[in-house]
């Protein structure tokens, strides 16, 4: 009975792997083959050439489009790890008064959905002068409601008796910050950069909203610039395109996965 269970449990993990794994494997495929190919629906190419990721950096600036996703997703993983941070230490640590309140009304903000702010937030950006700008495709995402909550619950885990005897000794907060509960907090702080990160890289809808100028455009809208024009029919070239993007995020993936589930897990573990 054990075996059989064991059988079919891992003929599911199969069966969803390959469903999961086909659309990149094909598009991988696809990149190789001719708009003949594709259009005969090939599933293996002929031969395999990179004359259509040549192609796919001709067509549209792609490296500048990549440089730029690249600054982006860094400059907001760096702010939300530090605002997330410092605002997580301050609701575990420090004790002034309405601390839970403003905790609660925090976390609530991630009931409102995204795009109902996004008008508030452009008509902002526009009025300090930030449209086509990193400034604007970054500032706006350094407060994040789930990284405060993730770090939060894991300074929880560190006993406050350790900060009550650091206050005694003179070591001020800064330093018992940075010294102490950072340290302790590598898997939490590189999960939330891994998942920063990849929501950044991954963005479209608020980079098209900001920008109109191609020298900061990320690479999400440089896929559909190449979708739209007059190549739209060459799917090898797009396809190639996909996988330089996607290429990059899927190598952070698997080298972050292990920390990225413990991270995500150790908070309600402890």
């Amino acid at each position: 009975m054990n075996v059989l269970r064991t059988f079919l449990l891992y003929a599911l993990l199969i069966i969803c792997s390959v469903v999961v794994l086909f659309p990149v494997v094909y598009a991988f495929l696809i990149s190789f083959m001719d708009g003949a190919e594709v259009l005969q629906g090939h599933i293996w190419p002929q031969k395999f050439t990179m004359a259509n990721y040549a192609a796919a950096f001709q067509k549209v600036p792609l490296l500048e489009f990549l440089l730029n996703s690249f600054i982006v997703s860094l400059i907001v993983m760096a702010g939300q790890l530090i605002v997330s941070s410092l605002a997580a230490f301050a609701f575990v640590f420090l004790n002034f008064k309405g601390r839970d309140v403003l905790f609660f009304l925090c976390i609530a903000t991630m009931l409102i959905p995204w795009e109902a702010a996004m008008i508030p937030n452009f008509l902002t950006v526009q009025k300090l002068g930030w449209l086509n700008s990193y400034l604007g495709l970054t500032v706006p995402f350094f407060a994040l409601a789930f990284g405060i909550f993730l770090l939060r619950q894991h300074f929880k885990t560190i006993p406050l008796e350790l900060y009550e005897a650091a206050q005694v000794s003179g070591v001020g907060r800064f330093r018992f910050f940075w010294n102490i509960v950072l340290p302790l907090s590598k898997t939490s702080l590189i999960t939330l950069g891994v998942y920063s990160f990849l929501t950044t890289w991954n963005m479209y809808l608020w980079p098209l909203l900001v920008t109109n100028n191609d020298h900061v455009r990320t690479v999400q809208i440089g896929l559909k610039q190449m979708q739209s024009q007059e190549i739209s029919t060459e799917w090898g070239v797009v396809m190639a395109a996909v996988i330089v993007v996607i290429l990059p995020t899927l190598l952070l993936l698997f080298v972050g996965q292990k920390h990225l589930q413990k991270g995500l897990m150790q908070g309600a573990i402890k």
